[in-house]
């Protein structure tokens, strides 16, 4: 963590916008603060991404801004957010087989500054459009039945911050090369249900990180991560990981109360299918989300009752390969209904039927 403080601190400082101390809690440190939360579809490489698909819980009047050096990375300021912790989630939004990463996030003032990257296959950086959300949650029991979040940003070595709504403490057992098993205790159902997202954390290489396995009993969560490196290799790397039950992918509460989930376990079906369990297809709004294939490697996701603007999608790869996911293309936000447009994984540089989990949230 000190290196990385130093990394963080270097370069806030080459672009002049560091103000104050930069401090990076121990694992499990934090003080309690009101939950706070941004997302924004990042389609231009400087200055403000389209203003229908971000939000935050900022008062209004700023908006998130983006400024991308020659050679990248890009910077993404989310106004009034500085925090060390908490946790940050970004998926590439492009037609090809790449990817993004998180290299840091930090406070830069009042703001909260979190740096991206992306990839070809293979590991060329490359600039292309991409989702970013950033939450951070108080530690607090959950008290409505049913409903349940938490998250862990790990650094490779040890937990860096974490949340449970069940105020159980989210624990990380390294397995072997790139491999880590998460336990959320409190958070457990008698069978799998919820969504989860994973995103990798590395300011000094490509890295992609999914959900290699999933299983839960009445006692917690059980998550198992796996990182792969540029050439499919097991790396260790950070990571960061969100497990949402009823609960939109922000943590906090959202305005209009619209979000989904699901889960795509069973890629080659044809469909329109409907996930089961249902647990792991979750509908704020009580309707059936559905998923279809759109072509080879491709799927079609749809979430009827939720849709609206300022909203947002993330997706994660499911199993225990190298492959990973991106969005080909922004969703359509329609009359209530949200199309995910679809969902592209990738086996290195082919389109392949994968399982992954995707989730949408509308604060609009």
């Amino acid at each position: 963590m000190r290196r990385l403080r130093k990394v963080i601190t270097s370069i806030l400082c080459v672009l002049g916008v560091l103000t104050g101390d930069l401090t990076v809690p121990a694992a499990g440190a934090g003080t309690a603060v009101p939950d706070r939360w941004g997302f924004a579809f990042v389609n231009t490489p400087n200055g403000v991404p389209t203003l229908a698909r971000q939000a935050g819980s900022w008062p209004p009047g700023p908006v998130v801004s983006i400024l991308t050096p020659a050679g990248g990375p890009t910077y993404v300021r989310f106004p009034r957010l500085a925090t060390t912790g908490g946790v940050a989630h970004v998926t590439a939004v492009s037609p090809r087989p790449e990817w993004c990463q998180i290299l840091w996030w930090g406070p830069s003032g009042a703001d909260l500054l979190v740096a991206v990257r992306c990839h070809r296959y293979g590991g060329a950086p490359v600039t292309v459009p991409f989702t970013v959300l950033f939450e951070e949650s108080v530690p607090q029991v959950e008290v409505v039945e049913g409903k349940a979040f938490g998250y862990v940003h790990h650094d490779g070595v040890a937990v860096v911050s974490r949340a449970n709504s069940a105020a159980g403490e989210n624990t990380v057992t390294a397995g072997p090369a790139g491999t880590w098993d998460v336990l959320m205790p409190g958070l457990g159902t008698a069978r799998r249900t919820g969504g989860l997202q994973v995103t990798a954390v590395d300011p000094e290489r490509p890295a992609r990180c999914k959900v290699a396995a999933w299983t839960s009993t009445v006692a917690g969560q059980s998550v198992r991560v796996r990182c792969h490196d540029a050439a499919d290799t097991p790396v260790g790397t950070g990571w960061t990981l969100t497990y949402q039950r009823e609960r939109a992918i922000t943590g906090a509460a959202l305005p209009s109360e619209n979000f989904a989930y699901t889960f795509d376990n069973l890629p080659d079906d044809a469909g329109p299918y409907s996930p089961r369990p249902g647990g792991i297809s979750h509908n704020s709004r009580g309707a059936v989300n559905t998923v279809r294939s759109a072509g080879a490697g491709l799927r079609l996701v749809t979430f009827p009752q939720v849709g609206g603007l300022l909203d947002h999608v993330q997706v994660t790869a499911y199993g225990p390969g190298p492959e990973y996911c991106n969005l080909p293309a922004p969703w359509n936000t329609g009359a209530l209904a949200v199309t995910v447009r679809g969902v592209a994984c990738y086996n290195g540089l082919v389109r392949t039927a994968q399982a992954f989990m995707v989730t949408y949230a509308s604060a609009g």
